[in-house]
């Protein structure tokens, strides 16, 4: 009886550790060794990943008076859409969508058409209204109109306004619908030049799509911008290879507040900018130019100008508290024995400017002082730069690495000088559908690598503050792609800074390193030692007990028999 017994405690004891270790330790060693995963919106972000844009502009056309006869004139206001739409791949389609109102001319308006000139009307037309951003006004004038000179047809001023002429009505066309019809290529081309293009906003999309052949010439161009930052930082320096000959003087402070700043602040809604100069004594070209007989005079070839920037940029330094993209702009000075200094082009031109440019670095120029060099001269020769002239090439410079394209216009056409702040309205509005594409495109990329990373690597800790920013990532997201379908590009705009600031964020997390975590079977080989010692007496009693049991039921089964 005693040894029955003591068998009995045995095997309940067996039981209870069994129970416990099953009933108690396993979940606890699951809930405790488990990888938190916080909740990501993974429906929303697969649907953002079939991008499916559509861009809305508006457009109000202005029949002055004698561009319209009084039967066409019953017929407005009218207001018609035109879609266009473009699949660029199988992921990404394209809409644009072009509302247009048509109405009649004011007084006002009229009185701002009698202006003498088309710069006076344009301005005169804009104190009367402002067009709100990524919209645009084109005025139809009348053949006899003597604001635009014979050759040309159509004048794009600093603003969102347009003028087109057109020929009498009674030759154009009878009904409004004849006189719409002939005007609808003229329009395309105000449109493609004052709003977006189907070039511009698959090249902003570079990075997504695979590039065609059609549009290589706008793939360069954008690869010479620089991509979409929150901000920019922008250096003037000034190469002074020769101090002993020179001692340099530039009002670089003046001259940015003069030349620069009104351009920054008119990009204020794109990014922000921050800028510094230095002065670099010393400093000379890594490449040894050339002398040309010919002209008395130093050259440097195009061949030779990549290998210009590599020496240089090492005495550049660099901003280590910004992650900003920098913007260099150098002045070489050359030394008195290789001056005059000349960069020549590819056909052995000279530059009129004597600078040069490089995609997503910055701009250099040379400028010669040989002419201060008299017969009398007293080293180092006191030189005061013209900095009109400098900042002229620098700011042509800083306009296409900001990816502001001056494109040639179609015959007919005459663009106004973008006046003294470097930027025209609509040319900023271009800038801003660009970027606001880029932003989107860029951001969803980000977002959707993001997902694919952490649905394979499945031991990567999630944690709240990552599904936070990527919620709001997918937010903004959202946000951006529904202005942009309304037309509202200055809140699209925005939305799509905050949409790739917080993906950028989420995917850079330090808590993301996947080298921070055990792969599964390095937790085996971890786990296995600690807990086999335990798990083998307690799986070895109950076998036994399971044996006992079934050698108890058969003797049972015997004694029945």
């Amino acid at each position: 009886v005693a040894a029955v017994m003591l068998s009995l405690r045995g095997q309940l004891a067996a039981l209870a550790i069994a129970a416990v270790v099953i009933i108690v330790g396993v979940p606890l060693w699951w809930r405790t060794t488990e990888t938190y995963r916080a909740w990501l919106p993974v429906s929303q972000i697969n649907e953002l990943a079939k991008l499916q844009l559509q861009l809305s502009a508006d457009v109000e056309v202005v029949f002055a008076r004698g561009t319209l006869t009084p039967e066409q004139q019953k017929k407005v206001p009218l207001t018609q859409t035109q879609d266009e739409e473009h699949r660029v791949d199988e992921d990404t389609a394209l809409r644009y969508r072009y509302e247009t109102r048509y109405r009649t001319a004011t007084i006002m308006e009229e009185d701002a058409l009698n202006q003498p000139t088309a710069a006076e009307a344009d301005l005169s037309l804009h104190t009367l209204s402002e067009s709100p951003c990524g919209s645009l006004v084109v005025y139809v004038i009348p053949e006899s109109s003597s604001l635009l000179r014979q050759d040309v047809d159509v004048y794009i001023g600093q603003r969102r306004t347009a003028l087109l002429r057109i020929g009498s009505p009674m030759r154009v066309g009878r009904t409004l619908e004849q006189l719409l019809a002939h005007m609808e290529p003229r329009m395309k081309q105000v449109l493609q030049v004052m709003s977006f293009s189907n070039t511009d906003i698959t090249a902003a999309l570079s990075d997504r799509v695979r590039v065609s052949p059609g549009n290589k010439g706008s793939i360069a161009d954008s690869m010479r911008a620089f991509k979409s930052s929150p901000g920019y930082e922008i250096t003037f320096s000034l190469l002074n290879p020769d101090p002993k000959s020179h001692r340099l003087h530039w009002d670089i402070e003046g001259a940015v507040q003069t030349y620069i700043q009104p351009l920054l602040t008119k990009l204020a809604p794109v990014a922000n900018f921050s800028i510094d100069s230095q002065t670099l004594y010393y400093a000379v070209l890594g490449v040894n130019p050339r002398f040309d007989s010919s002209r008395s005079a130093y050259t440097l070839n195009a061949d030779s100008l990549a290998h210009v920037i590599n020496p240089v940029e090492a005495r550049l330094g660099s901003n280590a508290a910004s992650s900003n993209p920098v913007l260099n702009f150098l002045l070489y000075v050359p030394d008195a024995h290789h001056s005059p200094l000349y960069i020549n082009d590819r056909k052995k031109q000279e530059v009129p400017s004597n600078a040069f440019h490089s995609p997503r670095w910055g701009g250099i120029m040379v400028y010669n002082v040989n002419a201060f060099y008299g017969l009398d001269a007293v080293f180092p020769v006191d030189i005061n730069i013209n900095m009109a002239k400098v900042m002229g090439v620098f700011l042509a410079q800083l306009r296409l690495l900001l990816g502001v394209q001056s494109s040639t216009p179609p015959p007919g056409f005459q663009v106004a000088a973008c006046g003294s702040a470097g930027l025209a309205d609509w040319e900023l509005d271009r800038l801003m559908w660009s970027r606001s594409v880029e932003n989107v495109a860029t951001a969803t990329t980000t977002i959707t690598s993001l997902a694919q990373l952490l649905d394979q690597i499945g031991n990567i800790v999630i944690n709240d503050n990552i599904a936070q920013q990527v919620s709001s990532a997918v937010t903004s997201l959202q946000l951006a792609v529904a202005e942009l379908e309304a037309g509202n590009l200055g809140f699209a705009l925005q939305y799509s800074k905050e949409a790739i600031l917080a993906s950028e964020r989420a995917f850079f997390d330090p808590s993301l390193l996947h080298l921070l975590y055990f792969p599964d079977d390095q937790k085996f080989a971890i786990y296995i030692p600690l807990f086999l010692p335990m798990c083998v007496p307690i799986l070895l009693s109950l076998l036994k007990i399971v044996s006992e049991a079934r050698q108890k039921r058969r003797e049972k089964q015997a004694k029945k028999d």
